[in-house]
């Protein structure tokens, strides 16, 4: 099986409103078995797998900073909530199996371990989960520029974002239903169209260093393996 897979070692980004499921906040379990349950079948392919998950099922720190808290403050407690996320998804994961280390780039070494990214390396070719949790551990970067930034540092072959949609489409298909998907764009595109894929600090650190990003539907069982096995799902950027 390993010889069939496109990618060898993934940056999965989940946003922390995929925990929801059908809630209005929180984890529900049922989400987390189904993530667990596909990370265990890339990792039975053979591939090497982290994370980068949200945090906006519990806070939104740029949601209370526009009603006046302190910005600094605000993503500050938005990356705690990323912590807790992150052990969510080891305890779903570890359930199944697999082995798992959350790395934190905020010091919590009572719970997770420090970010160190020749360690996480040595994680991913020990066969573990990686789930970097607390974004990049600085105010003002979303959990997207966290996504690419780890997938660069530790040598992704891609950066994979889980939305709730198949792909990028040009307008919002949610609201419109002449909504068009497109199969392929070049991160300029993406840019200069202001296409909703990721913030752009988080593209540009892809573009610049050369990593590929595809968008699809993680509620569409079985999409992600298809997409590592080499089937034409989503969108691709690069």
């Amino acid at each position: 099986m390993a010889s069939l897979i496109r990618y060898k070692r993934i940056l999965l980004k989940l946003s922390g409103e995929a925990l929801m499921g059908e809630q209005d906040f929180g984890i529900s379990p049922t989400i987390l078995t189904r993530i667990a349950d596909e990370v265990r079948s890339l990792m039975d392919a053979g591939v090497q797998v982290a994370m980068v998950i949200g945090g906006g099922n519990i806070f939104r720190g740029v949601s209370l900073a526009s009603n006046g808290m302190d910005r600094t403050s605000a993503d500050q407690m938005g990356m705690l909530a990323t912590v807790i996320n992150a052990l969510a998804l080891q305890d779903a994961m570890e359930q199944k199996a697999l082995r798992v280390r959350v790395m934190s780039a905020l010091s919590i070494n009572s719970v997770c371990e420090d970010y160190i990214r020749r360690r996480a390396v040595r994680h991913l070719e020990k066969g573990r989960v990686v789930v970097f949790a607390a974004g990049t551990g600085n105010p003002f970067f979303t959990t997207d520029s966290a996504a690419s930034l780890r997938g660069i540092e530790i040598n992704a072959d891609v950066v994979i974002k889980g939305t709730k949609v198949d792909g990028v489409y040009n307008v919002d298909p949610m609201k419109d239903e002449t909504a068009v998907r497109y199969d392929h764009l070049g991160y300029d595109q993406v840019i200069e169209e202001k296409l909703a894929v990721m913030d752009t600090t988080a593209i540009v650190l892809c573009r610049d260093n050369k990593v590929p990003i595809r968008v699809y539907n993680m509620n569409e069982e079985g999409a992600l393996l298809r997409m590592i096995q080499g089937d034409n799902v989503g969108t691709l950027v690069e």
